[in-house]
């Protein structure tokens, strides 16, 4: 069992969007520049202004985390605004993903309203996550940024409290880093870092981001946390962690599929309309009681 587990930590290969490395790397105090760097970059290319401080509300701390739970790791931060925002790495699809981001938004702009508290005192929330899968195929821009707005004229705000900004790394990676150039220099260097960080040089890195001082930190600190055997081993059990929590959200789904076809072939539907409904294969059908 010993040696299973030095093979799988030696051939242990981690993306810089590993959620336990992007917790670590934004919540250190010395890293704040590179926070404000990134939110700032994501800021500027949907035409906003850049913020010149920001706190981390959450700090991760590797000491008390559990890989058994199933927790998430999102950074929470404040600029000098008092605007909130929450950042998070998605690496795999999920079939309630956009509706927990929204729920995730949900939770941390109610959570400032104290009882006996006034609704002039909320603040604005802001999200961005980092989708390392295909996500919005009938969107073309690689950052994909979401108001509430008004049907007749989009110009028009509900209000300015919601922002989401999904940055799809994985539509990037499908189109072959096609659409890059469209974004604006720092988040282009920003999205370069977290595809090729785990795959290129620090002089090839360098040009990749033209020398950005934060994001070559950034990466300075990736190669690091891929080096350290605490966080290599930390990384190996999550994952595993959320593989086995994924085989059972999928048992689960199917599950509920085969309930659906099954009531639904005892009402008397069509085989081809429960396939179509269901997803299941007509043979597994044909073998349900």
């Amino acid at each position: 069992m010993r040696e299973r587990a030095n093979k799988e930590l030696d051939d242990l290969i981690i993306e810089p969007t590993s959620d336990l490395f992007t917790a670590s790397l934004w919540s250190a105090t010395k890293n704040e520049p590179l926070l404000r760097d990134f939110i700032s970059a994501t800021l500027a290319d949907s035409g906003q202004p850049i913020i010149r401080q920001v706190t981390v509300l959450n700090p991760f701390k590797v000491k008390e985390f559990a890989v058994d739970r199933q927790l998430v790791l999102d950074v929470l931060a404040q600029d000098e605004r008092n605007c909130w925002y929450n950042i998070e790495v998605q690496t795999a699809p999920h079939p309630a993903f956009l509706e927990r981001t929204v729920l995730h938004w949900a939770d941390m702009f109610s959570s400032q309203l104290r009882i006996g508290g006034k609704f002039t005192e909320l603040l604005p929330v802001i999200s961005i996550v980092l989708a390392a899968f295909p996500i919005f195929p009938k969107l073309q821009r690689l950052h994909s940024v979401f108001r509430i707005t008004a049907e007749e004229n989009p110009k028009v705000l509900l209000t300015d409290y919601f922002q989401m900004h999904f940055l799809r790394l994985g539509d990037l990676i499908k189109r072959q880093m096609e659409g890059l150039g469209e974004l604006h220099c720092g988040l282009r260097n920003w999205l370069n870092f977290f595809t090729f960080g785990a795959k290129v040089t620090e002089d090839k890195m360098a040009q990749l981001v033209e020398n950005n001082p934060a994001i070559m930190t950034a990466y300075e600190e990736f190669q690091r946390f891929s080096l350290d055997d605490e966080m290599r081993d930390l990384e190996r059990r999550r994952r595993r962690f959320l593989e086995d929590q994924q085989i059972y959200t999928n048992a689960a789904v199917k599950e509920g599929r085969i309930e659906i076809a099954r009531n639904m072939k005892n009402d008397g539907f069509d085989t081809a309309v429960i396939v179509k409904m269901t997803g299941l294969s007509s043979w597994e059908i044909e073998r349900l009681d």
